[in-house]
């Protein structure tokens, strides 16, 4: 399934725009999700941008947004609260419910605060969330005896500076602990890996035991804290994915296009976007543009699927070829590249006036070869049907269906 992602702004809590991405499903989606970034993070971390990714090919509009302060959204992160980003999520709920349909899962850490003020939620995913205030304060050890001195000190977290207040850790003892976890009245899921040496695991069985069934745990063995491998990230939404399915509303069975005949391709967007669904036999798979052309970058563009077409007709040549000639060709890499330039420019081409089209081809042969072999197999990737098709004269037809 393709997706689609959108800039999506919303007002805060505290009346401050806050910035948000939502990436959509190519179809309607079944659920909408919230995704809260970890403390001092931002939207743009791997974990959010991967997880709300992967949920969305799983039919799962997710959104994901930068907490007041943070990231590229308004605000003065030093003046928040805990309370602030439980204020924030429950904004970005309200945001959703009036876009498109209230959030039914929640992910990210520590929401035990802000689930019970969304009613339609189902569900609670926690990702290496830490279950007690004397966790999140450790980070500010050095800094204790300052901040409650002065009710405020410079903080260093990752590399940047932020000013910690009093208010905030004394706030936080209202919403990380047993009771707020208990009282949720949502399915959980706890996702936590026993090497992650910023949130011990303990973490996860105290979030574990506190909270009431239904409740589930999820080992993620060998990820670190901010689930920095993208196969980790995936891991977590397909496994959130089948999870929540239990609690969301049954979807009635998608209906299977018929196959395309082959050499047939049907190529469907909507005008909201560059976004491309594209179907060729049973296979789907989607084209699109960068960010800086408008598009959503989550696939090539149509050059660089022209460019993919010929290296795969290129290679399957050369490997049939040396196959057929028992040669001992064992891999091959055909690095492809697409231009236009002036004709006067171009000493090797017919037209001497205008622009025209180049297509560079570099060929990586790997196996015990020959240079004539080389040579060989350099001039049988010239004559691959793509290959000749691009330069044979070409008809295109179109007419309205």
């Amino acid at each position: 399934m393709t997706t689609d992602v959108e800039r999506f702004e919303f007002t805060g809590g505290d009346g401050q725009t806050l910035s948000a991405r939502l990436h959509l499903p190519a179809v309607d989606p079944i659920a909408c999700a919230v995704f809260a970034h970890c403390f001092t993070c931002s939207k743009d971390s791997r974990a959010a941008r991967y997880i709300s990714s992967a949920l969305a090919e799983k039919g799962i509009a997710t959104l994901r947004f930068d907490f007041t302060g943070l990231g590229e959204s308004e605000g003065d992160f030093d003046g928040t609260t805990f309370s602030h980003n439980v204020n924030d999520i429950v904004a970005a709920a309200n945001a959703l419910r009036e876009a498109y349909q209230a959030p039914a899962l929640l992910i990210g850490h520590s929401l035990g605060g802000s689930a019970g003020q969304i009613p339609e939620a189902v569900g609670v995913a926690t990702i290496g969330a830490p279950f007690e205030p004397k966790h999140v304060a450790r980070l500010f050890d050095a800094s204790l005896e300052e901040i409650e001195a002065n009710g405020q000190a410079d903080v260093d977290l990752g590399g940047r500076q932020f000013t910690i207040r009093k208010s905030f850790l004394e706030d936080l003892q209202k919403h990380c602990n047993a009771e707020q976890i208990g009282s949720m009245k949502k399915a959980l899921v706890v996702f936590h890996s026993p090497q992650d040496n910023v949130v011990g695991i303990d973490n996860a069985r105290m979030i574990y035991k506190a909270a009431r069934h239904p409740k589930s745990f999820i080992s993620l063995d060998g990820a670190d804290h901010l689930l920095g491998r993208p196969s980790d990230s995936r891991y977590v939404a397909d496994v959130l994915a089948a999870w929540a399915s239990r609690y969301l509303p049954e979807q009635p069975a998608e209906e299977v296009p018929e196959d395309t005949p082959e050499g047939e391709v049907v190529v469907e967007g909507k005008t909201s976007g560059f976004l491309q669904r594209i179907q060729a036999r049973h296979l789907t798979f989607a084209a699109d543009e960068p960010l800086d052309k408008g598009g959503t970058d989550v696939a090539p563009n149509p050059y660089e699927l022209l460019l993919a077409g010929l290296g795969a007709c290129t290679s399957m040549t050369l490997k049939m070829y040396a196959g057929r000639k028992e040669w001992p060709l064992e891999a091959v890499r055909v690095t492809l590249r697409h231009d236009r330039v002036h004709a006067k420019d171009c000493e090797d081409c017919d037209k001497d006036d205008g622009m025209i089209d180049v297509i560079d081809k570099k060929l990586e042969l790997e196996g015990d070869l020959s240079e004539e072999q080389r040579e060989r197999l350099l001039n049988i990737a010239q004559r691959c049907p793509v290959h000749r098709t691009l330069l044979n004269e070409i008809k295109i037809r179109s007419e309205l269906a």
